[in-house]
């Protein structure tokens, strides 16, 4: 009769446990006008490139005076799109094997652009670009061991207007990452 009692309280415990989504999404924030966008690509994010865009005319009507123009994911050895565009200043960062993105967070204006960005992987490593100033958002993945799988948004002719996280597993089968030097662009 008590093996019968542990066995039931112990189902019902196990019922009771919500099931884990292995896959979350960091709400987008900004104004969002513009081109939808997502990208994507097979396997681990091994390269960011992002365009950081300083205006003065910008600065003077809007009081900020740099907002992210533009940027572009590397899958593997393979770059995706450049969502927004390439104007401005650019930085990079590549991940060496076994690096993930593991926290999206900056500023951003509500009327118009993403104005900073920095992205932290689990070794610690940051690329910023943008200035800090303005509405700050800061995404993360939901459940421990994901990482960043994509970044969707919106984007108009001078930079990006949203942004959002897309988090996940990535499934791996006896690769690591690249951290040789492509020439996709």
């Amino acid at each position: 009769m008590f093996s019968i009692v542990v066995v039931t309280v112990f189902l019902a415990s196990c019922l009771a446990m919500p099931i884990r989504d292995p896959y979350s999404y960091s709400s987008a924030v900004g104004q969002g006008g513009g081109t939808p966008f997502a990208s994507s690509g097979e396997g681990r994010i091994t390269g960011v490139r992002v365009w950081e865009t300083n205006n003065n005319y910008y600065y003077n009507y809007y009081n900020s005076n740099a907002y992210i123009s533009g940027f572009q994911l590397r899958y593997g050895n393979t770059w995706s799109p450049v969502f927004g565009h390439e104007g401005g200043e650019k930085q990079e960062m590549e991940l060496f094997n076994d690096e993930a993105i593991v926290e999206v967070s900056g500023k951003y204006n509500p009327a118009d652009y993403i104005c900073y960005l920095v992205l932290t992987t689990n070794m610690g490593r940051t690329l910023s670009a943008g200035q800090p100033s303005q509405i700050s958002f800061n995404f993360y993945p939901a459940n421990m061991g994901n990482e960043l799988r994509l970044l969707s948004g919106r984007f108009n002719g001078a930079g990006i207007t949203s942004l959002g996280a897309h988090w996940g597993l990535v499934y791996m089968e006896g690769a690591g990452n690249s951290t040789g030097n492509s020439t996709s662009s």
